[in-house]
């Protein structure tokens, strides 16, 4: 048997080429992976020596040669290819070890010129790995170094020192996996800004792990991290879990979407999630009546769901958090007291972003959002418009008052995080009521108006979308909404207006909405 490895990831290569070597296979190689089994006395020859014919352009032509192809290309067990290969000269190769050149690294670096990052480009190697992997019955494809081990007790084992036609195949896909994200990471970066939508995409995904289950026990369920994001925003995909069972799917959306609404503000913030809604929500200056002021937004329905602090957990905030039942906790760290008390919640799932900036994790505009059809994908920029380009449009006779506009704002940011229809009352920098999911506007009115209780007495309203009919701002006027943040662009704007002036509530139109299905 005949093997050739070449590879850029040099991992665990020197055992395996010393394990292969052991088994009388005999080695070929090129560039630092020769020099490298070399110096670890590994018996190896140089591809020039079955090609008779040297590395040239600096290395970028070193196993690209009819002969190495027709090494692995042959069919075994063909008439006609043994015929060709032995009148070119050529001899099989039943092995190929090879991954490919660090392009994803070299683009995110800093600093990198488009050359350099073209050079990083891997030629040869995906040849290699298309070519072994193509002919996996005969040949054995290998690019990752977590499979050297298999490949080695498959070849030491019972069966003639041969790797079932399973492993082969299993082999294969990966090897052309590995190939298609390689790809896709490098059309992503050649592909121009301002083609967002090209005609035809991949995803590049690496698992993260498996989950509990999905969405139900009986469904299975695995996380998978965006490959192709150059700096991988800080969450759930980049965080670590420090404490509690394994997360299962609706643990990891929820922990995410309870994030995002963290990671939207600037002031300490704290935020409840339920089935991807917030529940609770509060800005403040000390943690922990922060979280006091978020819990109070609904206590019932928060309990079981997931809390989120975008601001180091301390001691004080732990022993308020312990008081209650949650599933799942997010932050972007812990004091050792406060993971002393909190880890003492055996059914509380502890994650840690690890980052803290003045916005944490804020989502760029030119992210995409995917979302699953039957037999398609829906694709669309992320709802990350900068604060900048809110546009305040006072439409009431009735200018909001300052402290007015202090809670709309952060009713604006809170409605842009809540499933349509969606509703928020807040008083202050604290939500006291919500509206989610409804399949009218007027109901998700109501269903805040009621959530809020008393508390609907002087608190201001948001609204994701225009009101269809005035009987919104109606339903709030008489619970005692005295400000309203809405899109508009209904037909019946002058209508919704007319009720707002005459209940002397305040209402600015944004003409932006946060729809989200």
């Amino acid at each position: 048997m005949r093997a050739l490895i070449s590879v850029f990831d040099k991992t665990g290569v020197v055992d395996f080429a010393r394990g292969l070597a052991d088994l009388g296979i005999e080695l070929f190689s090129t560039g630092g992976t020769e020099a490298l089994l070399r110096e670890n006395d590994v018996a190896v020859r140089g591809v020039q020596e079955l090609t008779s014919f040297p590395e040239i352009l600096g290395g970028r032509v070193k196993t690209l040669h009819p002969l190495i192809y027709a090494g692995i290309l042959s069919l075994r067990g063909d008439p006609g290819h043994a015929e060709e290969m032995e009148r070119v000269g050529a001899l099989p190769i039943d092995l190929v070890v090879s991954n490919l050149y660090p392009f994803r690294e070299t683009a995110r670096g800093s600093g990198q010129d488009l050359a350099s990052v073209l050079e990083s480009i891997d030629i040869g190697g995906v040849t290699l790995l298309r070519a072994a992997a193509k002919n996996f019955a005969n040949v054995v494809p290998v690019c990752d170094p977590m499979d050297y081990g298999a490949v080695l007790d498959e070849l030491r084992g019972d069966d003639g020192g041969n790797v079932s036609q399973g492993i082969r195949r299993r082999l294969a896909a990966k090897a052309f996996q590995h190939c298609a994200v390689y790809d896709t990471h490098i059309s992503g970066y050649l592909r121009t800004g301002d083609e967002l939508f090209p005609d035809q995409i991949t995803l590049a995904m690496k698992k993260i792990g498996e989950l509990r289950y999905g969405e139900n026990p009986h469904q299975l369920a695995a996380f998978y991290a965006d490959s192709t994001i150059r700096n991988l925003p800080r969450g759930v995909v980049s965080g670590r879990q420090l404490h509690g069972k394994q997360l299962s799917f609706t643990n990891t959306y929820d922990l995410d979407a309870a994030w995002r609404i963290v990671a939207d503000f600037s002031a300490p913030t704290v935020a409840m999630v339920k089935h991807g809604n917030p529940v609770g929500l509060a800005c403040g200056d000390d943690l922990a009546e922060t979280y006091r002021r978020a819990l109070a937004g609904d206590p019932q329905t928060a309990f079981g769901g997931a809390v989120s602090l975008n601001r180091t957990v301390d001691e004080a905030t732990a022993r308020e958090i312990g008081e209650v039942f949650f599933e799942d906790l997010i932050a972007p760290d812990y004091t050792p007291e406060a993971l002393a008390i909190l880890q003492k919640k055996r059914d509380l799932r502890i994650m840690a972003t690890g980052y803290q900036p003045e916005r944490p994790g804020e989502l760029e505009a030119g992210d995409l959002d995917f979302k699953r059809v039957v037999g398609g994908w829906l694709v669309q920029t992320r709802d990350a418009l900068p604060e900048n380009m809110l546009t305040r449009d006072v439409v009431t006779t009735r200018q909001p008052t300052l402290s007015e506009l202090t809670s709309l704002l952060f009713a604006w940011r809170a409605v842009k995080h809540v499933h349509s229809h969606g509703i928020v009352l807040a008083r202050g920098l604290q939500l006291v009521g919500l509206g989610a999911g409804q399949p009218s506007r007027v109901d998700a009115v109501d269903l805040a108006c009621r959530k809020a209780g008393d508390r609907s007495a002087g608190a201001v309203m948001a609204s994701d979308a225009f009101f269809p009919f005035p009987d919104g701002i109606e339903r709030a006027a008489a619970a005692g909404v005295t400000a309203v943040i809405q899109p508009g662009g209904s037909t019946r704007d002058q209508q919704a207006i007319e009720v707002a002036n005459r209940h002397h509530v305040a209402m600015i139109f944004t003409h932006q909405r946060h729809f989200k299905h």
